[in-house]
C-alpha cells in the first residue's frame, strides 16, 4: 500500500484521505536536560496523527515533524512592550514594560493540525511538539540555545526507540512509537523553520531531511547588524527578551525561568549599548554547531524578507556543500515565509523518507522565482549564486545635496560629502528626495539592457562622525522610484544593510569614535538575485538613522563620507560587460 510513487513523487492514497479515521494521541517525551530547576528532566508535549492502518494492519510509516513555540498562543504584540528606540547611541537602553502573561490555548490531544491534511494522505505520519516552556511542554524558553536543538532531538530519538515517551507529564506509563519507520523529515516557517535546522546540527540519526522556510539561524544576525543594534523589519524595538516574553506560554516554574533565563541570562547579556558580538550571541548562532550536520536540506527563503533576512539561509550554503549534504534552494522575490511548491517538497521527502531513487539530488541546485512570475513556478538554475555572476566594482562621484554618480572607472579627488542625521525621514522618503542633506545618493546611468544581480554585494566605506557614535545605513535602490497600489517587492529597494562604525575592526569590540577621524569599514549587504529592468537606474544611498530598523538618536549628528575611498562591489551575471551594454 505504501508508498505509491509516480514520477518520483508519493501519491495520495484513498484509504488515508479521510481525517475521521485518523488516530490522534498525545504524550510527553523525556529530554536529556532540566531547564526549569525542578531536579527532573524536562518533558516535551508531543502529538501524533496517523492513519488507522498503522494500528489495524501494523503499518509502519515515516514521519513529517513540526515543532514550534507558537502552538499554544503568544503574548500581546503591542509595541508598548518593545524597547523604546528613541534614545541616544552607545548608552544603556531605558527599561521596558513586560508583556502580560500569555493565556494558553489549545486542547488535548491536538497541539496543531498544520501539516496533517497536506501529508497524511500521501503516506506519512504527522507529529508536532511544543517547544520548551511553551504550551504543555516543561522547561523554560532559552531562545536559540542548544536546548532548542536537543528538544526535537529527543522526539526523533523517541520515534527511533532511543528515548522514552509517557502518557502524562509526570507519570511512568510509557508510550512506544511502534508505527514509525524511524525516518523523519522536519518542516516549518520562521521560528518553526529554525528548529529543524537546530535539530539537524545535532546529527541525530533518523532525521533524514528538512525543509526550513525563512529560518532564523543566528540571533545576532536577527537583532544586530555589523555591531549595530537593529530591529527585525516590522518589529521595531524587539530583542531577545521581548521574544522570550512573547512565547513563554507554560506558567509552571515561571518565576524560576524568568529569574534564570530572562533576567540573569538574556537581559544581562544582550548588550543594547554596544551591539557587540559575544559568547551570548555565539551560543545562539547555528553556524557554530555544524560539525555533525547531515540532513538533506531543501532551503526556502524570500529575497525581500526584511524580518528574517535571507543571509540567515545563504550563509550556510558553502558549509553544507563542503560537508557534502544534499542541498537544494528555493528562493522567491517575496517577503517572510513562502514554502516551495508542494511537488518539490514531496519529491524531497519521497527521496529521503521513503528511500525512492527519484534522482532529486541531480536536479538543478537552485530554483528562483523571477520578478513577475507565479511563486509556484520557479526558474531552475545550476546553482546560487548564479555561476555566471562576476564582481563589478562601482565608484562614487560627488553630487550632494543632489545625486552623484555611480561609475565603473574611478575618478580621483571627489572629496568628502556630509550627511546630517535625522530620524524623522524614512529611507523611502530620502531615496525619492531631489535635494536633501539627510542622505547621499549615487546613481548609475540608465540601464540599456536588463541587469541580473546574483550574490552578495559588498561595500567598503571610509567615514567620520562628529560624535563618538553614529548609525550607518546603506540601501541599493531602483530609480525612478515606483509609486502606486501595485508596487511589487522587487520595485524600489534592491538591497540594504546597517553597521556601527565603532566596529570597523571587529564585531566583538567597539570603540568610541574620535570625532573627525576617518575609519574604513567593509561589510556585506544581503544576498540577492534580481533582474533590474532596462531603463532603470541603480542608486547607492548612504544615510545614518533608518527609522524602520535602527535606534533613533537626537537629529544633528554629522556623518562624512570620503568618496575617493568608498566603493561598492555588486555581483552581476555577465560581469562588467553586462553593465556597459
Amino acid at each position: 500500500m505504501v508508498p505509491v510513487i509516480v514520477n518520483g513523487e508519493a501519491q495520495k492514497i484513498a484509504a488515508f484521505d479521510n481525517p475521521d479515521t485518523w488516530i490522534k494521541q498525545d504524550l510527553w517525551v523525556e529530554t536529556e536536560f532540566d531547564t526549569d530547576g525542578d531536579g527532573k528532566k524536562d518533558r516535551m508535549h508531543v502529538d501524533v496523527t496517523r492513519p488507522a492502518q498503522t494500528e489495524t494492519e501494523g503499518l509502519k510509516l515515516p514521519v513529517i515533524y513540526e515543532s514550534s513555540p507558537y502552538f499554544a498562543g503568544t503574548a500581546s504584540m503591542d509595541k508598548q512592550y518593545n524597547w523604546n528606540v528613541r534614545q541616544e547611541l552607545y548608552v544603556p537602553s531605558p527599561s521596558r514594560k513586560k508583556a502580560p502573561p500569555i493565556v494558553r490555548t489549545g486542547k488535548r490531544p491536538i497541539i496543531s493540525t498544520s501539516q496533517t491534511r497536506a501529508w497524511i494522505p500521501y503516506g506519512f505520519i504527522v507529529v508536532h511538539s511544543s517547544a520548551p516552556g511553551t504550551g504543555l511542554s516543561q522547561g523554560c524558553p532559552t531562545i536559540g540555545t542548544r536546548i532548542e536543538a536537543l528538544a526535537p532531538k529527543a522526539v526523533i530519538d523517541w520515534l527511533n526507540g532511543r528515548a522514552k515517551g509517557y502518557t502524562t507529564p509526570d507519570g511512568n506509563e510509557e508510550v512506544k512509537a511502534y508505527w514509525s519507520t524511524g525516518k523523519v523529515g522536519m518542516i516549518g516557517t520562521s521560528y518553526n523553520g529554525t528548529i529543524p535546522f537546530a535539530a539537524a546540527t545535532t546529527g541525530v540519526d533518523g532525521l533524514e531531511a528538512i525543509i526550513p522556510v525563512s529560518p532564523n539561524n543566528s540571533y545576532y544576525h536577527y537583532y544586530r547588524s555589523n555591531g549595530l543594534v537593529r530591529s527585525p523589519g516590522g518589529y521595531l524595538g524587539e530583542d531577545v527578551d521581548v521574544l522570550y516574553d512573547f512565547i513563554h506560554s507554560n506558567p509552571d516554574n515561571c518565576a524560576y525561568c524568568d529569574s534564570v533565563f530572562r533576567n540573569s541570562t538574556i537581559i544581562a547579556n544582550i548588550d543594547r549599548k554596544t551591539g557587540d558580538y559575544s559568547d551570548f550571541w555565539a551560543q545562539r548562532d547555528l553556524m557554530n554547531y555544524m560539525k555533525d550536520y547531515k540532513a538533506a536540506t531543501l532551503m526556502a527563503h524570500g529575497f525581500n524578507d526584511w524580518n528574517v533576512m535571507i543571509s540567515h539561509s545563504v550563509r550556510f550554503i558553502k558549509v553544507l556543500k563542503e560537508k557534502g549534504v544534499p542541498l537544494q534552494v528555493y528562493f522567491h522575490q517575496g517577503g517572510h515565509g513562502g514554502e516551495p511548491p508542494f511537488n518539490m517538497m514531496n519529491k524531497w521527502f519521497t527521496r529521503y523518507l521513503f528511500g525512492v531513487q527519484n534522482n532529486v539530488e541531480n536536479d538543478p541546485k537552485a530554483w528562483i522565482v523571477r520578478e513577475n512570475d507565479d511563486r509556484l513556478k520557479p526558474t531552475p538554475y545550476a546553482d546560487y549564486p548564479n555561476p555566471d555572476a562576476k564582481p563589478v566594482q562601482f565608484f562614487l562621484t560627488a553630487g550632494a545635496p543632489k545625486a552623484g554618480s555611480l561609475v565603473l572607472t574611478k575618478v580621483n579627488k571627489q572629496g568628502k560629502e556630509t550627511i546630517v542625521d535625522n530620524f524623522s525621514f524614512s529611507g523611502s522618503i530620502l531615496a525619492q528626495a531631489e535635494w536633501t542633506d539627510h542622505r547621499l545618493i549615487y546613481v548609475t546611468p540608465q540601464l540599456k539592457e536588463p541587469l541580473h544581480i546574483s550574490g552578495v554585494p559588498k561595500i567598503t566605506i571610509r567615514a567620520s562622525s562628529d560624535k563618538p557614535a553614529v548609525n550607518l545605513s546603506v540601501w541599493l535602490v531602483e530609480l525612478p522610484w515606483t509609486q502606486g497600489q501595485n508596487v511589487k517587492p522587487t520595485d524600489n529597494i534592491i538591497d540594504r544593510e546597517w553597521a556601527d562604525l565603532q566596529n570597523y575592526k571587529s564585531l566583538s569590540e567597539s570603540k568610541p569614535l574620535v570625532p573627525g577621524k576617518f575609519y574604513e569599514m567593509s561589510f556585506d549587504l544581503e544576498p540577492d538575485d534580481q533582474i533590474i529592468p532596462a531603463g532603470k537606474q541603480i542608486g547607492l544611498m548612504i544615510f545614518s538613522t533608518d527609522r524602520e530598523f535602527t535606534l533613533w538618536p537626537d537629529p544633528g549628528t554629522k556623518l562624512t563620507i570620503d568618496l575617493d575611498a568608498t566603493s561598492i562591489t555588486i555581483p552581476v551575471v555577465g560581469g562588467e560587460k553586462a553593465v556597459k551594454e
